[in-house]
């Protein structure tokens, strides 16, 4: 059997591809981390990878970190490491994984950005002025509403959705679908701009958004779009999509308490993740009490 490096890293992607479903960003990021660790080996002499040891494994952190690559950049790397060699061990090319225990540089955490709700209601108040603002809108209402990924967005089709019922289905991450229920306004959206699809897609296109010659919308031309849209209505810094599922997230937490729901929504595999919204709701806490507590606010000299 082959032990070239480069082909047994070929056949991992394809693993990752086919047994395992990831999709193509994930595999483009799989791909990308692992080649630069490739060029690592290669430059150390390390021929194949079952030369790889755990002291070279914390040299290869060490020398990213000091190029200044962040601590969760490295942990991304190191996981996709660990992943591969899970695969030459169940393959059997090696006998051990030298990245079990190699952890990544502290970094600090930073919460998400999110909109408040003022802006949110600002921005989604607005009034379409072609049939392009009328599928922005549409875009914006779903991904507040649901709280989607920009990749779920991007690959869902009509399908996928039941307007009547007011729920989306979605694969996320590792292949895994969710139901999420759709707002009423979201609903009214999608309405609005399915009626007026037509006039720039085929009836027979699969997707929900499509641009002005009839394809599917890309990740690119959604995230521009935004942008667009956040200059015209003034928003604080550069209006991502991943703002909105976060905007999303934190409201609900504020509103409902309920973290465990809001992480089922999300598509969060570990609740953790999902706590990071926690901080976010107790920010929001700490201005109340400021503003409104005789003990918090400050004294006058």
């Amino acid at each position: 059997m082959p032990t070239d490096p480069q082909h047994w890293l070929e056949r991992f992607l394809h693993h990752l591809q086919t047994e395992r479903r990831l999709s193509a960003d994930t595999l483009k990021h799989y791909r990308r981390d692992l080649q630069e660790i490739l060029c690592f080996c290669q430059d150390a002499g390390i021929p194949q990878w079952k030369d790889l040891d755990t002291h070279q494994v914390r040299q290869y952190a060490a020398q990213v970190h000091r190029r200044g690559l962040g601590g969760r950049s490295i942990q991304r790397r190191l996981s996709a490491l660990r992943s591969f060699y899970n695969y030459l061990l169940r393959e059997q090319e090696v006998t051990c994984n030298p990245a079990h225990d190699v952890r990544a540089p502290k970094s600090e955490r930073r919460l998400p950005d999110t909109l408040n709700v003022d802006d949110i209601a600002r921005l989604l108040s607005a009034r379409a002025g072609d049939i392009l603002e009328l599928r922005d809108l549409a875009i914006l209402e779903l991904m507040y509403s649901s709280g989607l990924r920009l990749g779920e967005l991007v690959a869902l089709d009509w399908d996928d959705m039941d307007l009547k019922e007011r729920v989306v289905r979605v694969t996320g991450k590792g292949a895994k679908t969710r139901i999420l229920p759709i707002g009423t306004r979201a609903i009214a959206a999608l309405q609005a701009w399915r009626q007026q699809r037509d006039q720039l897609a085929d009836a027979a296109e699969a997707a929900v958004f499509t641009g002005r010659h009839g394809r599917r919308l890309g990740a690119r031309a959604i995230q521009q779009r935004l942008r667009r849209w956040a200059q015209r209505y003034g928003l604080p810094g550069d209006l991502h999509p991943h703002t909105l599922r976060h905007s999303f997230a934190s409201h609900l937490l504020e509103s409902s308490g309920d973290l465990r729901a809001v992480q089922e929504l999300l598509g969060h595999a570990d609740i953790s993740t999902t706590q990071i919204y926690t901080h976010l709701d107790f920010q929001h806490l700490a201005r109340v009490y400021d503003q409104a507590h005789p003990r918090a606010r400050r004294v006058r000299k």
